[in-house]
């Protein structure tokens, strides 16, 4: 019987791309899913609503949970997490998967939009943890996984990516730094796993360079790595910054290419904050 079955998943976002695909791959292992997302109509640029992400979860063999809302408002959120405790009985999994993204430079980002990925990113993210935190305690291996990258310190990524985005989404890994830590003693373990390369997303077709779709790889690859870190002992592995292929890898894959959309891995294009290998 896999790890997950019968676990309950708590997520933010996960309508569609890397969000969706964790929550589907969580449900084809019997795991119950709750998701938190804002899109419940269908949006003229963007695929997929939270209950078209729901109907894909329980088509793979989970259970669905869709609560639409904002993961910046904290009454939502307990709610939510409230809603997740009655209807599944407890909650083994935060994922902290909802992000916003700008990549303007200082001089030219609005507030509102650096607001807006603070709130979103670092605030959400420390927000659903918190909300779910008892209900962790009573699981029998209990795992907080957030959507962000190693911090590194290295003034390029700043100058390259843009400084707002770059604070917003090493608040999301501060936040698994500082959860490890707190949380340690309950046994709580708290990962980050960010994509060596860029992913086939909406957010990489829309913001980021619709060009890099095909050199990207495919959100599977960050689903299967999810789940490979949530299926550990939560008291083996955590306070980590991991990277989706080195998981996969350490659990013997060696072959990466039914996850790429181009012909080698060569050709794929690094993601924000990873270097060339």
């Amino acid at each position: 019987m896999s790890s997950l079955a019968g676990k309950t998943i708590i997520m933010s976002g996960g309508s569609r791309g890397i969000g969706e695909a964790i929550a589907v791959r969580a449900a084809a292992e019997g795991a119950n899913v709750a998701m938190i997302a804002k899109t419940a109509d269908p949006h003229p640029k963007l695929p997929g609503t939270i209950y078209t992400a729901a109907k894909a979860v329980e088509d793979a063999g989970g259970q669905a949970l869709p609560i639409v809302g904002d993961i910046r408002d904290d009454a939502l959120v307990e709610s939510a997490v409230a809603k997740a405790v009655e209807q599944f009985g407890g909650i083994d999994v935060v994922v902290n998967n909802a992000s916003a993204i700008d990549l303007s430079p200082t001089e030219h980002i609005r507030m509102k939009s650096y607001d807006l990925m603070q709130d979103i990113n670092t605030r959400g993210s420390f927000l659903l943890a918190k909300a779910s935190i008892p209900h962790l305690r009573a699981a029998v291996n209990p795992h907080i996984l957030t959507l962000s990258p190693p911090i590194s310190l290295d003034p390029k990524w700043f100058g390259m990516i843009g400084v707002g985005y770059t604070i917003a989404k090493y608040g999301m890994s501060l936040v698994t730094l500082g959860l490890a830590e707190e949380l340690r003693k309950d046994g709580i373990a708290a990962n980050s796993l960010w994509p060596r390369t860029t992913i086939d997303t909406a957010a990489i077709r829309n913001v980021v360079g619709a060009e890099l779709a095909n050199t990207s790889r495919t959100p599977q690859i960050m689903a299967d790595a999810a789940i490979a870190i949530i299926s550990k002992p939560s008291t083996e592995v955590t306070g980590q910054f991991l990277i989706d292929d080195e998981v996969l890898a350490a659990d013997g894959v060696t072959d990466f290419s039914p996850y790429r959309l181009c012909d080698s891995e060569e050709d794929l294009s690094p993601d924000l904050w990873v270097e060339r290998s």
